[in-house]
């Protein structure tokens, strides 16, 4: 009978526990975690601080008796492996409990230890509050604070997803926010034009935004930026990037790749073919380049927790590069991605040119109608997509979702054209911003 160990029990983990039981009904499956809950819904934590989400326990999607009794998998959380003996294929645990130290062994091992919130070192951090964003106690943190505390203002140091997405909700809630971004403009995975729409839209919010600025100093609230400015403000929300936990499998000698992920074949699998490795800290490549990509987001962890478990059960199911698709919603606008930008195509030393149609995302005479602002690089000989951004107050999740189905199955700009894509006036027009974008590409 085999024996499944898999380390993390959220997004990827959890995930791959389901579909090895699925698939195998006999197999003993456990999970070992360090965290006090499992399978929770990391994307919906800001919405909860916000209150928008008024029950933080519907991010739980499942407990470890729920797995017990439904799928026969064994959740052990507040525990933390420690390592891991090839040779032996078994795993040291500590119950973080009692401190007591146990060994387990396996036939297959995944890895999906996920990754943690970097907090840069800053004189005299410990005088303030300073809170990171990763895990599900995280929020439970920030919420009492800000239920106990009463704060007024906030200082957010990162200008990503959780850096925005924080923003927004601090200021539903009446929280005067301060947003801190190191680079030159924020969302640095957008291309500038698009990423200076979104600091409108904060200016407009009355978010204080400083870019090219990072906190250097900290006392008590008081925070000193490089640019020599001090701000004051109650608490701290870091938000400046993720760092992959592949200290275990550093440790283990397992190969650590170009992204700091742990370096992965086309089954999820390690150097050690007994060994997988997915989600945040799982390096694969990209679908347009085949360089090494990771891309620490949820559809990647569950795509990824499929293969594997596939691959376990005998069906040998290649992975395929990622484009990085993702979105991101602001106020009234919302952005989203998939593939290169222009940064990225300039670094490459790629060839590229780009295509921009700004139009409504539906009949402009339907009075529900909304801008819309869609961007899209391309190859000018061979005519293939690179990828693209969207920017908008509606309709700009499907354009997106268009695009990033159209790269994958290998269409060209001039392909779009001739989509036929669904139209009424409450949704789109005859031809619709994609249709657009590709005839405006015609040579």
């Amino acid at each position: 009978m085999e024996k499944i160990i898999i380390v993390g029990a959220v997004g990827g983990g959890a995930t791959a526990a389901g579909q090895l039981r699925f698939y195998n009904k006999d197999a003993v499956i456990k999970i070992f975690d360090r965290d006090s809950v499992m399978s929770y819904a990391a994307c919906g934590t800001p919405y909860a601080i916000g209150e928008v989400i008024e029950d933080e326990e519907s991010l739980l999607a499942a407990t470890p008796e729920k797995f017990k009794e439904k799928r026969n998998i064994e959740v052990h959380l507040k525990h933390e492996v420690m390592g891991i003996d090839r040779e032996m294929k078994s795993i040291q645990v500590q119950n973080l409990d009692t401190g007591e130290r146990f060994f387990e062994s396996y036939d297959k091992l995944i890895l999906a230890p996920g990754g943690t919130a970097i907090v840069p070192e800053i004189k005299d951090s410990d005088t303030a509050d300073i809170f990171t964003l990763r895990s599900y106690n995280d929020m439970l943190a920030i919420k009492d604070y800000i239920q106990s505390h009463k704060p007024q203002s906030c200082t957010i140091s990162g200008g990503g997803f959780i850096g925005l997405e924080m923003a927004e909700n601090l200021k539903e809630l009446g929280i005067d926010v301060h947003l801190v971004h190191k680079s030159d403009y924020i969302m640095s995975i957008l291309d500038e034009d698009i990423s200076r729409e979104i600091e409108k839209e904060l200016l407009l919010n009355e978010v204080h935004l400083r870019t090219k600025a990072y906190i250097t100093k900290i006392d008590n609230q008081f925070q000193t930026l490089s640019t020599g400015e001090v701000l004051e403000t109650d608490f701290i929300i870091m938000s400046i990037g993720l760092s992959p936990n592949v200290g275990l499998a550093k440790d283990a000698g397992l190969e650590i790749g170009k992204t700091g992920g742990i370096v992965t074949n086309d089954f999820m699998q390690t150097v050690d073919p007994s060994i997988y490795a997915i989600g945040d800290a799982s390096e694969n490549f990209d679908l347009v380049t085949g360089e090494p990509k990771r891309v620490p987001l949820a559809w990647p962890a569950h795509r990824q927790a499929y293969i594997a478990a596939k691959h376990i059960n005998g069906e040998a199911i290649p992975k395929k590069g990622l484009l990085g698709t993702s979105i991101l919603k602001i106020f009234s606008l919302t952005v989203a991605m998939t593939g290169l930008n222009e940064n990225t195509l300039r670094a490459l030393q790629i060839s590229s040119v780009s295509v921009v149609h700004n139009g409504n995302s539906n009949a402009g005479y339907y009075p529900d109608h909304g801008k819309l602002k869609l961007k899209i690089h391309y190859d000018p000989d061979s005519r293939k997509i690179f990828g693209a951004q969207c920017l908008g107050t509606k309709g700009v999740d499907k354009r997106i979702d268009v695009i990033a189905t159209a790269i994958y199955a290998g269409l060209t700009i001039d392909d779009l054209q001739a989509l036929e894509l669904c139209y009424a006036p409450p949704y789109s027009s005859p031809k619709d911003p994609v249709n657009m974008a590709g005839y405006k590409a015609d040579k």
